[in-house]
């Protein structure tokens, strides 16, 4: 490790690190444009000028220069705050004076660097450069002459989302920032670039002139537009979410968000369930929370009820559930909507045993049945890394776009058994192979096969667990924990012919199996429930509430309330709260804490934020077959669940991105 002395501190760094982080070791501050830790460098802004003895007597770019051993280094000198000062200067020649109308005030690196490190006025007069505006779709929107050519989002785009959809046109100051032929940007990570961008060049369209940061109150909260459990930050105004963004959290997502969950905010505030309603004459009609109580205890179901858990709930409400099932009597409880019944008496054959960041050290994957960018799309950008270190990868599906070299091995899950003999040999060598199973194998049997595969290419070894399990459902982990799953899934509950459906915002289910029943539904959007449903009970979306979630790799993670349900909606665990009241029974809990803690005792590993130990890996069965064609079940990639059905945005990217309709800007 070499040693350093940075403005006289003398400090050892890690071999292979450069000047800039040298001096950030020693808690000094550099100022940076194009810099940036997860990205190639490019240095091309200029702003990170040090003084490095022996050397050249000029500054010079931190972010390029290796350290080495007896450097000197200046942060401080005289001829370094000339030299940004003058960076400063060159940089503000063109740039607009846009601060009081642009989204980026408040929030602005070259504002909070101008100030820090600039001279405080220009010696240029010349006019300024103008750029003609860009296309970049419905959540980017461009202001090209603020742009200072840092090229982030060039490198973003292709090196982490592996879409080489942005990029540089011409020379010199001449020089412009565009999508290829000025199209949409169409991947699933486009919107990265918007938090990328250090000035007011890539704004977000929907969020535009909508709030100044210090307006907004900030909360933590968990993604629930996948089972990846992304690290949030909401920021509310009143009783309105404005906008999501994505927090730091290296063993998760990174400091990336999928367009889907940084976009599908604002159907929060439509469709909403406002007051309870009661079906009477076929019809739905408004009524008061005491009417819908009294219907529901004139259900009288005794022990016959059942529980559907939705995508988007969070433990405490199916524990909730499950204890108000448990005291009438029932443990019919499911959370798999959409029909599939695996086994789930051993949780670690149902995990991502790998976790997401260890997916990254892997050599040889086969992805089965998973189209990974449309289900998890920041774990495609793990498996980019993963390629990036050499692995190989091989697919079993239908063909799609994976951003990374992969070889199909077709979409017949009996390739599974019978792989190809250079394909086996290669898993046979490989020192952490790993399979990761998708929706889609899973609704064909899949699990077997691939505990038999993982058995085969002996996938668990020494400090390495490959068998993985990738969920769709922000919901699906911890209901798994909680016992949400029949031996023979839903099909179970529609053979019991419950007298009462209780449905925790279930909105993929076929409720047409359950004509027999009355479907009692808690939930927070008019959608596909709302409309089967005999009772409206309004409920609160993941926003509105606290609540304990578990990621695909089995990692418990907490959110916090931003803001309060509108109208008469209530948090879900108070409706099931009172809906015991009405049907006579006692649930053993009168307040949140209560029923956190009694849920804790319960299940402990959801009173401990972090990774749950699911155990070993249980053995394959000895009849381990499967066979039929893949489909991927997901069809829409924006319109996964009903607060994304009710975002305007989303509508917009499912209309324009993936069916090719046309929306008029309105200058045209």
């Amino acid at each position: 490790m070499p040693k350093v002395k940075v403005d006289g501190v003398e400090l050892e760094v890690p071999a292979g690190a450069t000047v800039l982080q040298a001096c950030e070791l020693a808690g000094k501050e550099i100022p940076r444009f194009c810099y940036h830790e997860r990205l190639s460098i490019a240095g091309n802004c200029r702003m990170c000028l040090v003084e490095v003895k022996p050397g050249p007597p000029k500054p010079q770019a931190s972010c390029a220069l290796p350290a080495s051993e007896g450097q000197e280094i200046r942060t401080d000198s005289e001829m370094v705050k000339k030299a940004r000062e003058g960076v400063m200067e060159f940089l503000l020649i063109n740039h607009p004076l846009d601060c009081p109308i642009c989204d980026q005030g408040g929030e602005c690196d070259l504002q909070d660097q101008s100030v820090a490190y600039g001279r405080g006025a220009s010696r240029y007069h010349e006019h300024k450069r103008a750029v003609t505006e860009k296309y970049m779709g419905p959540l980017i929107k461009t202001t090209m002459t603020r742009c200072i050519h840092c090229t982030r989002c060039v490198r973003f785009s292709e090196e982490v989302a592996g879409v080489d959809e942005i990029g540089a046109l011409y020379r010199g100051e001449g020089m412009q920032i565009s999508t290829y032929l000025e199209k949409a940007a169409k991947h699933e990570l486009s919107a990265n670039v918007i938090d990328l961008c250090p000035v007011g060049a890539l704004t977000s369209k929907p969020y535009a002139f909508e709030a100044r940061p210090w307006e907004l109150k900030k909360t933590l909260s968990i993604d629930v537009s996948d089972a990846l459990g992304s690290n949030i930050r909401l920021d509310s105004r009143g009783r309105e979410v404005l906008r999501a963004l994505p927090r730091v959290n290296d063993d998760v997502n990174e400091e990336w968000l999928s367009d889907r969950g940084r976009y599908m905010v604002d159907g929060l505030t439509r469709r909403r369930l406002d007051k309870p309603w009661l079906r009477r004459d076929g019809k739905l009609v408004a009524a008061t929370w005491a009417e819908a109580f009294d219907a529901v205890a004139k259900i009288n179901p005794g022990a016959s009820v059942a529980v559907i858990a939705g995508d988007l709930v969070d433990c405490e409400t199916m524990f909730a559930a499950k204890k108000l099932a448990g005291a009438l009597g029932s443990s019919l409880l499911e959370g798999r909507q959409t029909g599939l019944a695996y086994d789930c008496s051993n949780l670690a054959a149902v995990n991502f045993n790998s976790t997401l960041a260890g997916i990254e050290d892997a050599d040889a994957v086969l992805i089965v049945g998973s189209m990974v960018r449309d289900e998890a799309p920041l774990l495609n950008t793990r498996l980019r890394k993963a390629v990036k270190k050499g692995a190989k990868v091989f697919i079993v599906g239908p063909h799609w776009d994976p951003t990374y070299p992969a070889t199909f091995l077709g979409d017949d899950l009996a390739v599974l058994g019978n792989l190809p003999a250079d394909v086996a040999d290669l898993f046979g060598k490989a020192q952490k192979p790993a399979i990761i199973v998708g929706g889609g194998a899973l609704a064909k049997g899949a699990l077997a096969p691939a505990l038999a595969f993982s058995a085969q290419f002996n996938l668990v070894r020494d400090g390495w667990n490959g068998f993985n399990v990738v969920h769709m459902a922000a919901s699906r982990m911890g209901g798994l924990m909680l016992g949400y799953a029949q031996k023979g899934g839903i099909a179970d509950l529609v053979a019991a012919k419950p007298k009462m459906v209780i449905s925790l915002g279930a909105d993929e289910v076929d409720f047409t199996k359950f004509a027999g029943s009355m479907i009692v539904h808690i939930g927070h959007h008019g959608d596909k429930a709302a409309h089967a449903a005999d009772v409206i009970l309004p409920a609160a979306a993941f926003s509105e509430k606290d609540g304990t979630y578990v990621n695909t790799e089995g990692r418990v993670q907490y959110a916090e309330k931003a803001v309060f349900a509108p109208g008469d909606a209530r948090e879900d665990w108070t409706i099931l709260r009172a809906m015991a009241d009405a049907l006579g029974v006692s649930v053993g809990f009168d307040s949140f804490e209560q029923l956190r803690a009694a849920m804790v005792a319960e299940v402990p590993a959801l009173g401990v934020e972090g990774l749950a130990d699911y155990g070993a890996l249980p053995a394959a069965p000895a009849d381990a077959k499967a066979e039929g064609v893949i489909g991927y079940p997901i069809k829409d990639r924006y319109l996964t669940n009903a607060i994304g059905r009710a975002s305007p945005t989303l509508q917009r990217c499912s209309a324009e991105l993936l069916h090719g309709e046309t929306f008029a800007e309105a200058a045209e």
